[in-house]
């Protein structure tokens, strides 16, 4: 969808996001393309305009009187064009209707802009709630003696070392600088630049004094010395790390179908669960808003209580 002049409501609210709210970049960029596609859509529908030729409607002329205009059937319909015409699933459709519910809100709540508020009503699609894919200890092992032997190894171990153990994300990880550490504490940023303090375990501080002893790449950049340095002397990015991990996951042999850090996130708190990480515990080291994002670990409890049942001693079939 290509740039095109934003009414200055739109462009206050995204400002609102990351000043404000302390939402990402990433998050302001995916809200920004959910309203120019909302206005777009129903400018198209008021005008009687191509909807097959959305991208280039402009939304620049739309007013705050239009928007007051706007009711909770005009929601309904573009969530309906969503679903129907763009094909958009549940999560896609989801993240539209947040999208929605939060700009309306700001526009009645901290600018008084509208009296009445049509999101309001809008209900968010059920999504299902998907079990984490993660790997074993076996998987895992494989997949860390993958690790080539050569100058980035010292790093690519510590960053591997910092997923499975910390349960960190890659945002998180990339955005690490050398002070982030004090003694055997790790400063993390995470969502909403919310920061959270995890313990370093041997594990970590073996690799990171590894990593730090093996002549590693200087950093060329501005600003704060990042913890993990690119060969070409950057701070990493999310699609650089997740290169290496595919690269790993193909070197170890292991071919783990669509490896990701994120799954190596899921690994993490997979086997904290395992080895008794309480829910709460476990939160805090994710860094997770709410207990219920992390209750999907309790996944785990099922297929245990599965093996109880199967070794109850009166689990024997018996001929009648």
């Amino acid at each position: 969808m290509q740039k095109m002049k934003q009414p200055k409501f739109m462009k206050d609210f995204l400002v609102y996001l990351t000043t404000i709210k302390g939402k990402s970049q990433r998050t302001r960029k995916e809200y920004e393309y959910d309203l120019s596609l909302f206005f777009r859509f129903h400018k198209a529908v008021q005008e009687d305009l191509d909807i097959e030729n959305l991208a280039t409607i402009d939304i620049g002329t739309i007013t705050i009187e239009e928007i007051r205009e706007m009711t909770l059937e005009d929601l309904y319909l573009f969530m309906e064009y969503c679903e129907v015409q763009r094909g958009n699933s549940a999560a896609a459709r989801a993240r539209k209707v947040a999208t929605l519910k939060s700009f309306f809100k700001y526009l009645k709540g901290k600018r008084r802009l509208i009296e009445e508020n049509p999101a309001d009503e809008l209900e968010t699609p059920k999504i299902g709630r998907k079990r984490p894919i993660y790997m074993n200890l076996q998987e895992a092992t494989q997949f860390i003696d993958g690790i080539k032997s050569n100058q980035a190894s010292p790093r690519n171990y510590c960053m591997m070392m910092f997923f499975l153990n910390l349960g960190i994300r890659v945002t998180e990880l990339c955005q690490l600088n050398k002070t982030s550490i004090q003694g055997r504490y790790l400063t993390v940023m995470g969502k909403g630049n919310k920061e959270r303090t995890v313990y370093l375990n041997d594990s970590c501080m073996q690799a990171l004094a590894d990593y730090e002893n093996s002549g590693k790449t200087p950093y060329k950049g501005e600003g704060e010395e990042p913890l993990f340095v690119s060969q070409k002397g950057t701070r990493f990015t999310r699609q650089t790390v997740a290169k290496i991990v595919k690269r790993i996951n193909k070197q170890s042999g292991l071919q783990k179908e669509r490896l990701t850090p994120h799954k190596l996130r899921h690994t993490s708190a997979t086997m904290m669960y395992k080895a008794g990480a309480d829910i709460r515990s476990l939160q805090h080291i994710l860094g997770h808003s709410s207990v219920a994002t992390t209750q999907i670990y309790t996944h785990i409890e099922d297929e245990q209580l599965q093996h109880v049942l199967e070794n109850n001693p009166f689990n024997i079939v018996r001929e009648r």
